[in-house]
């Protein structure tokens, strides 16, 4: 049986306030964190992690194929009106997270959809949620707020005024990042460059 819930998804209205996006609470099947957890990456620092450079078990490997499937892509591209299954991906690890992240932006231009999936087993924190914003100035200013409870997922169209952030949380965050990209070579490889820079300013800075 699939780990994720399709029809959760199609039966999903997309939001326009701010911008495109929707929330799925019950993204994951029931049982599915459990296992997905227990298998999760062995993380030791707050960063991304390219899925390609983590080890991990069954549970973990089996839902990273079908967050890049091409049925997952199909449905997804229906609600945001594009073709996404043709459209290369980049999927990113997350378990902690630092007082540096949660800084307001719309993500790099590469980027078409952006997807994230989260798999705390509770959310108790006030901070840490991620707020989608009307403005590059104000964290308050929110639309809609998503608590990044396990089981939920999250995606959103990429554009010049798709700003998100969270207020400071330091602690165990987990979380996936699945991007769909514009097929060209030359902005895949700028969302790998981007993405490469980021990691290594948070290393250098750690290090101060």
């Amino acid at each position: 049986m699939s780990l994720i819930n399709i029809d959760a998804l199609r039966a999903t209205p997309l939001q326009t306030d701010p911008y495109d996006y929707l929330v799925v609470p019950e993204f994951l099947r029931a049982g599915a964190l459990e296992s997905v957890n227990r298998d999760y990456p062995a993380i030791d620092t707050a960063a991304n992690h390219a899925l390609e450079n983590l080890s991990y078990g069954a549970a973990f490997e089996t839902l990273m194929d079908e967050l890049r499937s091409p049925e997952l892509a199909t449905v997804l591209g229906e609600k945001f009106d594009m073709e996404l299954a043709s459209l290369p991906t980049t999927v990113t690890v997350r378990k902690f997270c630092e007082r540096t992240d949660g800084n307001i932006h719309t993500d790099h231009k590469s980027k078409v959809i952006t997807m994230l999936v989260y798999f705390n087993e509770q959310w108790d924190h006030p901070d840490g949620q991620l707020r989608l914003l009307r403005s590059k100035d104000d964290i308050e200013d929110y639309a809609a707020q998503v608590p990044p409870l396990g089981g939920s997922m999250i995606a959103f169209r990429r554009t010049d005024h798709s700003w998100h952030g969270h207020t400071r949380f330091v602690g165990e965050r987990r979380m996936v990042q699945v991007n769909y990209l514009d097929q060209s070579p030359l902005a895949v490889a700028a969302q790998r460059i981007s993405r490469f820079g980021t990691h290594f300013m948070k290393n250098v800075l750690g290090m101060r």
